[in-house]
């Protein structure tokens, strides 16, 4: 007997009886024989909330596929396109062909019947348990009579017709209609990875949280823009700057102002005041498309509010920099390097022209303080951004639900990359005095994180972590950066396009190699002969014919651009990786036009596969972490087994 004695007394609560024991074994060595359930990983979302959410729906085209498996050629492909619309907005698409159908009890039948076969196949990998928990409470017993009682059985197809009907005759179709939509899509995807990467560019980060934050079963790997957020909401000046900064560039402010109720009125006003006389040109918000939605003065209101928290953000990241010179990122101070009289910027001993040198608030003998009225400024938009209820609450659910990386099934999952030397070896970095690499570096990373969140964390460890934030969002060795600078001063203020290249560090330049790939794969102790890492942060140049799949199949890059501002540059809207029983699959999405237009016209977003890896044989629970951990928990109960039996643990029989 291998267990610890004092923890099988505690496993004999829950299994009082050697008949208890014995059936949770049995239980447990089934389950193991199941096919492996079905995971998504996507990364890069930037608020893109309806092509998100319209991706979980179809569960990057599965229940499409599942749909054209089991009903082939016996329904034609509109009515196909017709139930897949259903399943996905069962609502809205219910109150269409309510208007138009004219025997709707005959519909409802034949829907009915469609949609528990669809049910029965997206099922069929859980166990009844499982599946039963996943059912509405109202509507348990007759899905679950449904999706085990046949209609080819003689016996028993008065029976299953008899449940329709009753169901349509009290008038609970379309609950009852809504109730199995909602299951279906629940049951086509087990387990969601966010790799990364939820915030900025598109309105709606905070419908995606919303979303997430109902949803069954999923985690996020943080990513640079997650913790950009991260940090406003702890409090970090600098952050909170960069976060309204971004949602200016974007002319998106749907998620501060909608989403988590922060007051931008005291930056319109000191924009105007201060930058009144000032077209602020290079500010002008990047519009993603020309669709009207501002017009000239809304837009040229933005461009003074957009240069105004810029200039205050250079000036609050000089004070971070210039308070942690161990960062050595002093050299990123550079309004202390512009020659006002002579309209330049000395950058490393060279002089470079400056597009504009208007900067009202910024004095040449002190150009990094904050003058009276900035100062007034930033302490409100730190108080908006502290007492927004929903922010923290957002951001209690990311940190609930990730971390810096995980291990999943033999796959390493992190957003953006791991610091290495130039030969590929793990880097070490410095933090607080100590130096960490690969797996020490992503864990201790993960801890200072949430240091900054929690009261007892000590003052002066706190204050770091929160300062830490910046360092994680434009640091030269940090794994959510990885570049040589950040040259966002350059983009807006030189004339010189030389200087607003940003070299990327030796990850991006050496993961192509298998044995770079190996040797950090090692460093996470990852086993297996299938083992993958799997990030995205940089978009695949898709139209350009960059391949996703890189260093022979052992990395999977998925950002393929979800977000609309790159939709232009990479080609297509974004990928989405599905790992099934059979291997992994990879989907390529075109953009998604609307969620009004997929109920209407039934649209989808278009899609094409590749095929990454097949196995040689359909994976089972057992042969993924969940089936290591059910071989622990059955090794555990016949330790228990054996207590019972030979008397060194008494059943509790009532």
């Amino acid at each position: 007997m291998n267990t610890d004695l004092r923890y099988l007394h505690l496993l004999s609560n829950t299994y009082p009886t050697v008949a208890d024991a014995a059936s949770e074994i049995i239980n447990l060595e089934a389950i193991q024989n199941l096919p492996k359930s079905t995971e998504h990983f996507l990364a890069d979302l930037h608020g893109e909330h309806e092509a998100f959410i319209h991706v979980l729906k179809n569960a990057s085209g599965n229940i499409k596929r599942k749909v054209g498996e089991i009903f082939g050629n016996t329904i034609r492909e509109t009515e196909k396109k017709e139930l897949c619309t259903l399943i996905y907005y069962p609502e809205q698409k219910l109150e269409l062909i309510k208007a138009a159908e004219e025997d709707l009890d005959d519909w409802y039948r034949i829907t009915i019947h469609q949609l528990v076969r669809v049910c029965r196949d997206v099922s069929s990998k859980y166990t009844r348990s499982k599946v039963r928990k996943n059912l509405p409470e109202e509507f348990s017993y007759i899905i679950e009579e449904l999706l085990h009682e046949r209609t080819d059985d003689q016996d028993k197809a008065a029976y299953v017709a008899v449940i329709v009907d009753t169901v349509i005759s009290t008038g609970r179709a379309d609950d009852f209609i809504v109730a199995i939509c909602n299951v279906i899509q629940r049951l086509a995807i087990d387990q969601l990875h966010i790799l990364g990467d939820i915030y900025d560019r598109g309105p709606g980060a905070h419908i995606i949280l919303d979303t997430l934050r109902q949803y069954h079963s999923w985690d996020i790997q943080w990513g640079n823009h997650d913790i950009l957020w991260m940090g406003a909401a702890a409090g970090n000046d600098a952050c909170i700057c960069n976060v309204l900064r971004l949602s200016l560039r974007y002319a998106n402010l749907a998620t501060l102002e909608e989403g988590y109720g922060i007051n931008m009125v005291p930056l319109a006003t000191f924009a105007l005041e201060v930058y009144g006389d000032d077209p602020c040109e290079e500010f002008i918000p990047k519009l993603l498309k020309d669709d009207g939605r501002l017009d000239e003065k809304t837009r040229h209101l933005i461009a003074k509010m957009h240069k105004a928290i810029a200039v205050i953000q250079f000036k609050t990241e000089a004070a971070i920099f210039n308070r942690r010179p161990e960062w050595q990122m002093n050299d990123r101070n550079l309004l202390e390097h512009i020659d006002f009289t002579n309209q330049t910027c000395t950058i490393d001993g060279k002089e470079y022209a400056m597009k504009s040198c208007h900067f009202p608030t910024i004095s040449a003998d002190n150009p990094n303080a904050l003058t009276p009225e900035e100062d007034t400024l930033m302490k409100k938009l730190h108080h908006s951004f502290r007492v927004s209820e929903k922010l923290r609450k957002h951001i209690r659910t990311i940190l609930s639900h990730g971390c810096m990386y995980t291990i999943c099934n033999q796959n390493l999952l992190f957003h953006a990359s791991i610091p290495l030397n130039d030969d590929g070896t793990l880097k070490n970095v410095e933090i607080l005095g100590k130096s960490y690499a690969g797996k020490e570096l992503m864990s201790y990373i993960g801890q200072l994180v949430r240091a900054a969140f929690q009261s007892d964390t000590p003052a002066d460890l706190k204050e770091y972590a929160k300062d830490y934030f910046l360092y994680l969002w434009c640091g030269k060795e940090s794994p959510l950066f990885d570049k040589s600078k950040m040259a966002t001063f350059e983009r807006y203020f030189l004339t010189d396009k030389s200087t607003y290249q940003e070299e990327k560090g030796n990850y991006f330049k050496l993961r192509n190699s298998e044995d770079v790939c190996d040797r950090i794969l090692d460093a996470f102790e990852v086993t297996g002969a299938n083992r993958h890492i799997i990030n995205g942060h940089v978009p695949v140049h898709a139209s350009k014919g960059e391949n996703p799949i890189k260093a022979g199949g052992k990395l999977m890059v998925i950002d393929g651009g979800f977000s609309e501002a790159y939709h232009s540059e990479t080609g297509i809207a974004g990928y989405t990786l599905v790992y099934h029983s059979r291997g992994f699959v990879l989907v390529q999405h075109e953009p998604f036009t609307s969620a009004q237009d997929a109920i209407l016209r039934g649209t989808d977003i278009k899609s094409s596969t590749q095929i990454v890896e097949m196995s040689a044989h359909r994976m089972l629970v057992a042969d993924t972490d969940k089936g290591e951990e059910l071989r622990s928990q059955i090794s555990e109960l016949k330790d228990l087994l054996y207590a019972y039996r030979h008397g060194i643990i008494k059943e509790k029989r009532n």
